[in-house]
């Protein structure tokens, strides 16, 4: 049988109607890579934290997806003009999330908000704004070409679940993040970094099979091997 995939969601309001009705999204891209890698993608969309283990005893892996910053206080954070997109109960729900689907080891992928919230829930910190820490870093948030356009490299820690799943040592990535670790939550390790030294990728310590990358692979598409191999482990993972 194929595997559900709970693929977490963001909070959007439209502007077409006087009352903006709010809506819950996730880019395609992620549904696509799920069906692709053999999985059948099921949208998440915030709700109480007490639902959260009546939701994973349904699902065979949970994707947590890119959107909008966790909320500075949760690690302890201060307020910066650059935090954008809080939404306190999409926080709640995903740290839940995390802590459940650590609990069962139930198959994980987390991508860029995704990977922080996967540190923050398990006593991390982040950078507030990557540009205002150090002005020689790699801008690592470029809105202004396509999201599959690679921006930089990415050293994988040999060996490492990550290099392993993506099956190389160094790969192209693309970058939307203007966030990123500071403090690596103890359980994780850091398993790639770009080259100006940010964290991109972390994976457990323990049997967790969980993967956490910074970029966006679900923009890389299908036509990148490396993403594409990232998905199908994952989704390997969830048949198992």
């Amino acid at each position: 049988m194929r595997p559900l995939i709970g693929v977490t969601t963001s909070r959007h309001t439209l502007g077409e109607r006087v009352d903006k009705d709010p809506v819950y999204l996730a880019f395609v891209t992620y549904t696509s890579m799920v069906r692709a890698a053999g999985g059948i993608p099921v949208s998440l969309t915030p709700g109480p934290v007490d639902e959260v283990p009546t939701i994973l005893d349904r699902l065979d892996g949970v994707l947590l997806s890119g959107g909008g910053d966790v909320e500075p206080s949760r690690y302890n954070g201060s307020a910066h003009p650059s935090v954008y997109g809080v939404d306190l109960e999409r926080d709640a729900f995903e740290v839940a999330l995390i802590h459940e689907a650590h609990a069962r080891r139930l198959p994980t992928l987390c991508i860029c908000r995704g990977m922080q919230v996967l540190n923050v829930a398990l006593g991390g910190t982040l950078i507030a704004d990557i540009s205002s820490e150090d002005a020689e870093l790699i801008d690592h948030r470029r809105l202004d070409m396509p999201a599959s356009t690679r921006q930089h490299r990415v050293d994988l820690v040999p060996g490492t679940s990550t290099a392993l799943a993506l099956d190389a040592d160094s790969v192209e990535v693309n970058s939307l993040h203007h966030q990123a670790v500071r403090d690596v939550a103890p359980g994780l390790e850091v398993t790639g970094r770009s080259p100006d030294g940010l964290i991109e990728a972390l994976a457990p310590t323990d049997d967790w099979p969980m993967w956490a990358v910074q970029w966006h692979p679900e923009s890389l598409g299908v036509t990148d091997d490396a993403s594409t191999r990232l998905f199908r482990t994952f989704v390997e993972s969830a048949t198992r």
